[in-house]
C-alpha cells in the first residue's frame, strides 16, 4: 500500500470531517505538523474537538484554527500563549477540558494500548476530579480518567520510510508517538522520506503499522519560542 501522498491537502482528503475528535502532536511550537494544520484550516471542516498539549499561538499552529472558528473544544494542558484562545474561552465561545500534562499523555498512551480507563492521584480534591469516579487503593484516593481515541491523529516526525516507520528528532518527539498510536487514522508530516530498509531497526521510534498516510514537508517554518524578560528599574 502506498502511504506517501503528494500534499498535505491530499493526505487529509477523505479522512477529516466536521465534528471529529483530533489529536495533534507537538509541545509548544516544537514538533507540530505545520503543513497538516494549514491544510486542515483550508479544508473548512468545523466543530472539531482538538487534543493537544497546548493551543498554538496567535496566527500559528492550532492558533490558525481558532481564528477561523473551526475548533469548538480543546482538550489541553496549557493555553497561556494564545490571546484569541483566552478571548473565546472567556466569552463562552470555546469549550475547554483542562487536563494535567501527565494525565493527558497517559490518556493518549492508554487509548493506543486499548485501555479504556485508568486511575491516577493527579487532580484528586480539585476541579479536575469533579464528576469523575473516585476509588481507594491502599488507603489512597484515586480518580478515574477515560482514555482518548481520536478519529484522526496529525503527527510530525523527522524521517519516515515508505512503509511508515518513523524517526523523531530529539525533543520534537514529545506527544507525537502517543498521538500516533491513539488515532484511528494517523497522518504524518515528515522532513525526509527514505526507502524501506534505510532506517536501522534501532533507529525506528514508531513502527509503520500505526501510520496510514505520509506527506513530505522538507522546509517547515519551525518557529522558535524565546524567553523574554522585563528589566526591573534599578537592577
Amino acid at each position: 500500500m502506498n502511504k506517501l501522498f503528494p500534499s498535505a491537502k491530499a493526505a487529509l482528503d477523505g479522512v477529516v470531517a466536521d465534528g471529529q475528535l483530533l489529536a495533534v502532536g507537538g509541545f509548544g511550537l516544537c514538533g507540530i505538523p505545520e503543513a497538516l494544520i494549514e491544510a486542515l484550516k483550508d479544508s473548512g471542516v468545523k466543530n472539531l474537538t482538538c487534543i493537544s498539549n497546548n493551543a498554538g499561538v496567535d496566527g500559528f499552529g492550532l492558533g490558525k484554527l481558532l481564528e477561523t472558528r473551526q475548533v469548538k473544544k480543546m482538550i489541553a494542558s496549557y493555553v497561556g500563549e494564545n490571546k484569541e484562545f483566552e478571548r473565546q474561552f472567556l466569552a463562552g465561545e470555546l469549550e475547554l477540558e483542562f487536563t494535567p500534562q501527565g494525565t493527558l499523555a497517559e490518556k493518549l498512551r492508554a487509548g493506543g494500548a486499548g485501555i479504556p480507563a485508568f486511575f491516577t492521584k493527579t487532580g484528586v480534591g480539585t476541579v479536575i476530579a469533579e464528576g469523575k469516579e473516585l476509588r481507594e487503593f491502599d488507603g489512597e484516593t484515586y480518580v478515574m480518567e477515560r482514555s482518548l481515541v481520536p478519529d484522526v491523529a496529525l503527527v510530525k516526525a523527522d524521517v519516515a520510510d515508505k512503509a511508515g516507520n518513523l524517526r523523531f528528532n530529539l525533543t520534537a518527539r514529545n506527544f507525537n508517538p502517543a498521538a500516533a498510536t491513539a488515532g484511528k487514522v494517523c497522518i504524518v508530516e515528515v522532513e525526509k522520506v527514505v526507502e524501506v530498509g534505510e532506517l536501522a531497526p534501532d533507529d525506528i521510534h514508531l513502527p509503520g503499522i500505526y501510520v496510514h498516510r505520509i506527506v513530505l514537508n522538507a522546509t517547515p517554518e519551525k518557529r522558535i519560542e524565546k524567553r523574554t524578560l522585563t528589566e526591573k528599574k534599578g537592577a
